[in-house]
């Protein structure tokens, strides 16, 4: 064989083998951003905002009147052209994270707090949006009727305990009322718009219940280890993976038995218990890993924490709303996730 065939091969190996690598490469990246952490996640919920200022001009532009006179006050933070000065917002806000302790510092405990404060205020928002656009009377609470006036009292009675149907909806409806008065309050209305994220003892075992019934084949109601396995340890994956740096999880069979209290060889509603941000991941989860992700990105020297020159040098990583408005990108236009 002649020299140049030889050169010519490895020429040819090496170009197969840089092409794959740039694949790899671009589905890892692909999965570990914020759209791809949301797909793994299963869920489909908007980016969250790290600026309560952005936050403030979706609420505007939602409501459109006013939206002028309201970012009077913050006008000095936009260009002559309309355009967010987020350098400057950076600097204004970086002090603001840096708490605990105040070290010129932001490490991922204060980023962390920082974007799940975010969430949960925008969270809450859409529910006092929502409990308003529902609110016939004008009390400032919701009754069954009042979200669901097309259930009727037939459909109540009739108690369809099927997932989305209306004995379902009662159920959790029940749940979320904590108070037992029949009707609920913004904050139990926002445990009923957001099960995943409330710390309703009730409403995490109803969670816990739907989940096994999605996963027991047998319909036993408890999980083997072939039913776990195959319905909620791959979300645990996934999730041990944004927590720990990709490699420090259970085997199934492990988690298993350590889940297993009773060593019975099942885990029923309370075993799983451990598992439930795992198994239902909601908006302030991901909102927990979203600011993994930051951290992951702009933390250039991998300290563990990030500076103010760190943050300016990634500033669009931290206003992604701002530059794509909150929407998905064209590679996730064919995910649609049912709610």
């Amino acid at each position: 064989m002649s020299k140049a065939v030889v050169v010519c091969t490895i020429l040819a190996t090496a170009f197969i083998l840089l092409i794959l690598l740039s694949e790899n490469i671009k589905y890892s990246r692909k999965y570990y951003g914020p759209h791809g952490l949301n797909r793994r996640l299963g869920i489909k919920t908007p980016i969250p905002v790290f600026d309560p200022l952005v936050a403030e001009m979706e609420r505007m532009g939602e409501e459109k009147e006013g939206k002028r006179k309201g970012l009077e006050k913050d006008k000095n933070y936009f260009y002559d052209d309309g355009r967010l000065n987020i350098s400057l917002r950076l600097m204004i806000l970086f002090p603001l994270l840096d708490r605990e302790p105040r070290d010129g510092f932001v490490d991922a405990k204060e980023l962390e707090a920082w974007i799940v404060h975010q969430a949960f205020d925008r969270m809450h928002y859409r529910t006092k949006k929502e409990l308003e656009s529902h609110d016939e009377d004008g009390d400032g609470y919701i009754s069954f009727s009042e979200h669901f006036p097309l259930i009727s009292k037939e459909d109540i009675e009739t108690n369809d305990m099927k997932h989305g149907e209306a004995g379902w909806w009662m159920e959790q409806f029940r749940n979320a009322d904590a108070d037992r008065n029949g009707t609920l309050n913004v904050f139990e209305f926002q445990d009923f718009l957001h099960p995943e994220d409330s710390r309703n003892d009730q409403i995490q075992r109803w969670l816990l219940r739907d989940k096994i019934r999605q996963m027991d084949y047998d319909n036993d109601q408890k999980l083997n280890l072939e039913e776990f396995e195959a319905g909620a340890y791959d979300s645990y994956k996934t999730c041990i993976e944004f927590e720990t740096g990709w490699d420090k999880y259970h085997s199934p069979e492990e988690l298993f038995n350590k889940l297993d209290i009773d060593k019975d060889k099942f885990l029923r509603v309370e075993e799983l218990k451990p598992m439930i941000q795992y198994l239902n991941p909601g908006e302030l989860t991901y909102a927990k890993y979203y600011s993994s992700y930051l951290m992951h990105e702009a933390d250039d020297n991998q300290d563990g924490k990030l500076t103010l020159d760190e943050m300016l040098n990634h500033d669009s990583m931290f206003y992604n709303t701002v530059y794509d408005n909150g929407r998905f990108d064209d590679e996730d236009d064919d995910f649609h996730d049912e709610l």
